[in-house]
């Protein structure tokens, strides 16, 4: 597939793998909106991005959140501001790259579900028979051009790795960027504080993706590795119903698929998209 026209998405910071994996001396082969790019580590440490199909274009780079970033186009604006980052006493797990085989906007769109996590993740997330999604708020935010949805509430078994019992769980979504989001989750041993999970979604191809999670959290008991298997286990469980959600790529026309209230965010996200003129992955 040629590199998409789509100058949304080529004006927008991507992801390209977790800043570990990509050691010095091993040049990163991967693939970002059609394109074909070579991402390698200098002796100096300094990350350098090219495009090998087109003279070897030097691409911008950022290394920022654990994770490389770069751009094919000119960004209006910098990349997104998560000031958690620096608080002290909170863990960063990066989960590595999980290649999926659906639009990366349908990895986004799932992310956004609350209804799906008493049949998805039973017993983890949620549980049969509290299935109802209970009203939300949910807006497009500017000057940022961000989509936030508030009082989200739901009851889950396992809200966490630290959670030693069920709970009321309290979640906020924001959406960034087409391909990137981030939940804001209720801390189960801190009160007043949010626990983030994040998608940094890498489009490979119109309905080829890599994600790229990460956890920022509040833990004093649990080792890296449980947390990791914790994340991998959800992801893992989902990724089984996006490979078979057709058609792959997302549709944007709102007669093209019907939606119940507990789809708010959806379709705030699709609308979105539209406004944008955003193609890639994308059914207009």
């Amino acid at each position: 597939m040629a590199k998409t026209q789509d100058a949304t998405a080529l004006n927008d910071w991507q992801v390209i793998g977790r800043i570990k994996d990509i050691p010095c001396g091993r040049p990163r082969n991967t693939r970002l909106l059609g394109q074909a790019i070579i991402a390698e580590r200098d002796p100096g440490g300094v990350v350098s991005v090219v495009e090998p199909d087109n003279d070897n274009r030097a691409l911008p780079v950022r290394e920022r959140y654990g994770h490389v970033w770069t751009t094919l186009g000119e960004p209006e604006r910098d990349m997104l501001d998560m000031p958690e980052f620096t608080e002290q006493g909170r863990r960063l797990i990066t989960c590595g790259a999980i290649t999926v085989r659906t639009s990366p906007l349908r990895i986004v769109e799932n992310f956004l579900d609350l209804a799906h996590f008493p049949y998805v993740h039973t017993d983890i997330l949620g549980v049969e028979p509290q299935t109802v999604v209970a009203e939300y708020n949910v807006e497009i935010r500017h000057p940022e051009d961000e989509i936030w949805a508030t009082q989200c509430r739901f009851f889950q078994p396992q809200a966490a790795t630290s959670a030693s019992g069920g709970q009321i769980s309290e979640y906020m979504y924001r959406v960034t960027s087409p391909f990137v989001t981030i939940l804001y989750k209720t801390c189960p041993i801190r009160d007043g504080v949010w626990d983030l999970i994040g998608l940094f979604v890498q489009p490979n191809e119109q309905d080829i993706c890599d994600v790229h999670s990460f956890v920022l959290v509040f833990d004093e008991d649990n080792s890296d590795e449980s947390m990791l298997h914790f994340q991998q286990m959800i992801f893992q469980q989902d990724r089984r119903i996006l490979e078979n959600q057709l058609p792959a790529r997302l549709p944007l026309n709102p007669r093209d698929e019907k939606a119940i209230t507990a789809d708010r965010s959806s379709m705030v996200y699709r609308r979105w998209l539209r406004d944008k003129g955003l193609t890639f992955g994308a059914i207009p």
